[in-house]
């Protein structure tokens, strides 16, 4: 079996209008879905992506303020890689420089990246790759000539590099593309979201907290296909959940024997079957079982408005 790649990377961070300014007004992705944690419905669960909330361009958040900082380390995605179009990487820099956000730029596998962190402390980086259809969206001054297209990838930090790769390989169906200093490297056969590199060196472990990603979903295709994984991930010996329907896709959920937390979402039936494609992302939108409390969630829940920058 083959993953495509990421469906889509989950996050702790803090005020949910610091990362909406952040996500929003300055990178520039849409917020194509605001509701709650299923578990913990006094807490918002936020989804930015391209305009049409595709798999591989979703990254969602728990935004819980006033929460301690957790630390990035093995056990988790060190860094979330996003892809722009070629010839977009001097708009990048200079909007970072506008917007007062630090950054450096590294080379890796003969590709530059502009490596910074979101302000609740996440790890980010920009690379420019053909792959992947542009993003429509426009906002604050980021147009489809350089917007962000999706997930280029990510950098695992593994508790077991060696069998973190394994799993990648074996398991999850990735190639092996190969191996430069510190860092060995694999791709899926999605245009996006599809590469993948391991850290080979563990740098301690990681705490939970603001600023640390939860975890990392993986595509299938539709529910037939997610079963398939179930059984499959199993037949290796991981223990796998059941399925959990979280209303825009169905999810399962295991830990991998380098401690990170992975999960196999299906692409359907995505974000716009409970608001329509042009307006989702602008109104609050409860699973059913949580609607009755509507008045009181809101009350519960910090406010926040999804604003140009300048």
């Amino acid at each position: 079996m083959k993953t495509s790649g990421i469906h889509h990377i989950t996050a702790i961070v803090g005020h949910p209008q610091v990362n909406v300014d952040f996500y929003a007004g300055v990178l520039g992705l849409r917020l194509v879905k605001q509701t709650v944690n299923f578990d913990d419905p006094g807490t918002y669960h936020l989804y930015f992506g391209n305009e049409g909330g595709k798999p591989g361009t979703i990254i969602t958040f728990f935004p819980w303020a006033g929460a301690r900082q957790g630390s990035i380390g093995d056990g988790q995605v060190g860094v979330t890689s996003y892809v722009v179009p070629l010839g977009a990487m001097a708009f990048w820099e200079n909007r970072l420089e506008t917007f007062n956000v630090s950054y450096i730029k590294t080379e890796r596998f003969g590709e530059q990246y502009l490596e910074f962190d979101d302000p609740h402390g996440l790890h980010l980086e920009i690379v420019e790759r053909e792959e992947g259809d542009a993003n429509p969206w426009s906002f604050g001054g980021v147009t489809p000539d350089d917007a962000i297209k999706g997930f280029g990838g990510a950098t695992l930090l593994s508790v077991n590099p060696a069998q973190t790769a394994e799993l990648l390989e074996k398991v999850m169906g990735l190639e092996f593309v190969g191996r430069e200093g510190d860092f060995v490297r694999y791709r899926s056969s999605g245009e996006i979201g599809n590469i993948i590199d391991i850290k080979l060196t563990p740098i301690g472990r990681g705490r939970m907290g603001v600023g640390t990603v939860h975890h990392l979903a993986w595509r299938a295709n539709d529910d037939q296909d997610q079963l398939d994984w179930q059984k499959h991930v199993a037949a290796h010996g991981f223990g796998v959940t059941p399925v959990q329907d979280r209303n825009y896709f169905n999810a399962i959920y295991f830990r991998e024997h380098g401690e990170i937390l992975f999960e196999i979402a299906t692409d359907p039936p995505g974000f716009a079957h409970d608001e329509s494609l042009e307006t989702m992302g602008e109104r609050l939108m409860l699973p059913a079982q949580y609607e009755p409390h509507r008045d009181q969630i809101v009350r519960d829940l910090l406010p926040f408005h999804v604003r140009e920058l300048g």
